[in-house]
């Protein structure tokens, strides 16, 4: 089982822990960290988005964030990232790799395989611009079915007009872009 802190509207723990079902079922807020993976071709930015497997409880089958996941109660933003990121794409990176760019809030309900899933979180956002290749990265499988590059413009456009291929929030987005522009990469 995994269990999760509760926390308050700024992702400070409060005291009380709760499983991951009873989270979701109840519409418990709590944390996620989301890590975006960039680079530069052509003068554009592009992300790194992963194909959920069809086996995820939310979203199954849609291009979302470039690794994100919960964080196990008791874990700090920073280091539920680099686990993130070692569990689901095999990168291992240093704590001086990944820029702290920002939270939002993620807030919704949603039935997928005949039950409801209520997320209440708020999201850690990182930032990962070291080379990547895609090639040679260790997919976990049982999450990630596969990897690929897009233009960050484009899949916010995207996403904005509901295109069915993702699931990125664009509350996410939104937040990288600024992020990217405060720090004159885009």
């Amino acid at each position: 089982m995994e269990f999760f802190d509760v926390v308050d509207l700024y992702g400070n723990p409060t005291g009380e822990i709760v499983e991951r079902s009873y989270a979701h079922a109840h519409d418990i807020r709590h944390r996620t960290a989301h890590i975006w993976i960039v680079r530069r071709v052509l003068g554009r930015i592009q992300i790194l988005l992963q194909k959920r497997s069809a086996d995820k409880d939310s979203f199954p089958g849609k291009y979302d964030t470039s690794s994100a996941g919960h964080m196990a109660q008791g874990q700090e933003p920073l280091e539920s990232a680099r686990r993130e990121l070692s569990e689901e794409l095999g990168i291992e990176a240093s704590e001086d790799q990944l820029t702290f760019a920002g939270t939002f809030d993620i807030h919704f309900e949603k039935e997928f395989h005949g039950k409801m899933f209520r997320d209440n979180e708020i999201a850690f956002v990182y930032v990962y611009d070291n080379p990547v290749d895609i090639d040679k990265l260790t997919l976990q499988t049982e999450e990630v079915e596969r990897v690929n590059w897009f233009d960050l413009r484009e899949t916010y456009e995207a996403c904005l007009r509901h295109d069915e291929r993702f699931c990125v929030a664009v509350d996410g987005l939104s937040l990288l872009i600024s992020f990217l522009e405060k720090s004159a990469a885009v």
